[in-house]
């Protein structure tokens, strides 16, 4: 049996969303494939099993060696890239990585909650009277966006700055926002950012992650001005795309499922464990790249020293061998062990709060949205690396901020 061939390297392959059909082929019939790019290709891992054991073996596949981004880098940019902790292996990176944990532990997130889901509502008061909006920029981004703007000591009316730079940095491959000279641009601008906020962090410390930043000793040494930089860099971008894309895209998917729509809105209780299925079905983050250091196997497929190695977590997530009924949307799957965080010493730092932003927004629609419905064509993002929503209008019954309909 032969599938047609889809160029997992090219974003255009994603602009209609990920190719699952092709996914599913490859596990079946070629799970560790070759797949051609700009230089001199790459491994594409697809079964979940393959994917846990190459995340669990940081030592054989690392993170460092050539970065977490599938592009080849010059010498030059590895070097700035090295420097930002998903780009790094131990000890640099357990040793970064401890000093933002801090911001992030499930203490602070739980201390977060109640102004979290005061955010929420604050969000939904505002889009509530109209009756319609695109849900991407007014509803999924919003709220992702004032809570790392606030956990950072950001203004909050400087947020938008925060997206913009994102979308242009991740977004470099869609026309929409820009290119790899206006992702560069966007760098710059974000770290002169970074700069001036860190200067006044340091005058006027308070309790925040940039304060803590500024401050933070490792090994005795403060951080330098580039180390900071990237952690203002990983922090703006990691802050909000996860979370709006699994607000966006878990939206998206409840449209496409009224079934499991209609029960969650019968019973919001299922709503922590349709949270998992979610981020198990729209895997916000495609895949991350990894370098072998040595010879190795995956599964039955020997890799060598030196070559680059794609861990697929949309394909692994929708892997027969390890859900049932995989290709199945059940927001009371459970147990429900996908790998939309990633797993090992990369695990995304910010899944509780992430969890947290996704139930509380959630939580808010259901309640106050209850006949939210699609009001016009989906646009998605053109990229190889974020399984991203750019626009997705919405319509559903004007309401005030005390809930009652409007006229």
């Amino acid at each position: 049996m032969n599938a047609p061939f889809v160029d997992l390297f090219d974003p255009e392959s994603f602009v209609a969303g990920v190719p699952h059909d092709y996914f599913a082929w490859l596990r079946a019939h070629d799970p560790v494939h070759r797949q051609p790019d700009a230089g001199g290709g790459y491994w594409a891992v697809t079964r979940y099993d393959d994917v846990v054991a190459v995340e669990r073996d940081p030592v054989t596949f690392s993170s460092g060696r050539q970065s977490a981004l599938l592009m080849d880098l010059t010498p030059d940019e590895l070097h700035f890239m090295s420097q930002q902790l998903i780009h790094m292996d131990a000890p640099q990176h357990t040793k970064l990585r401890s000093l933002v944990n801090r911001g992030f532990t499930p203490r602070m997130i739980r201390l977060l909650e109640l102004h979290v889901r005061e955010l929420a509502h604050e969000i939904v008061d505002h889009v509530a009277p109209k009756g319609e909006c695109d849900f991407v920029a007014e509803i999924a981004a919003e709220l992702p966006l004032q809570v790392i703007a606030e956990l950072m000591g950001v203004p909050t009316e400087d947020r938008w700055r925060l997206l913009d730079w994102s979308n242009r940095t991740i977004g470099l491959e869609d026309p929409e926002y820009g290119s790899l000279v206006d992702a560069k641009v966007a760098t710059v601008e974000m770290f002169i950012y970074a700069h001036e906020l860190a200067e006044e962090k340091r005058a006027h410390p308070v309790d925040d992650i940039i304060s803590a930043l500024v401050t933070a000793e490792v090994d005795g040494e403060r951080l330098t001005d580039i180390e900071f930089n990237m952690f203002f860099f990983l922090l703006v971008v990691a802050g909000n795309e996860t979370t709006r894309n699994l607000v966006s895209g878990g939206m998206l998917t409840l449209f496409d499922h009224p079934d499991q729509l209609a029960r969650l809105r019968a019973d919001r209780s299922l709503l922590p464990v349709a949270i998992e299925e979610l981020l198990r079905w729209v895997s916000p983050v495609i895949q991350f790249r990894r370098t072998a250091t040595r010879d190795a196997l995956i599964g039955e497929t020997r890799v060598a020293e030196g070559d680059k190695v794609a861990i697929y977590y949309s394909s692994a997530n929708r892997d027969e061998a390890a859900f049932e009924d995989a290709g199945r949307f059940d927001i009371t799957r459970a147990p429900n062990n996908h790998v939309a965080f990633g797993l090992g010493p990369h695990f995304c730092l910010g899944a509780s709060l992430a969890r947290l932003e996704a139930r509380a927004m959630f939580e808010e629609i259901l309640a106050r949205m209850p006949d939210i419905e699609p009001a016009g064509p989906v646009e998605r993002l053109r990229s190889n690396l974020i399984n991203g929503v750019k626009h997705l209008p919405v319509r559903f019954t004007p309401t005030s901020a005390s809930g009652e309909e409007t006229t």
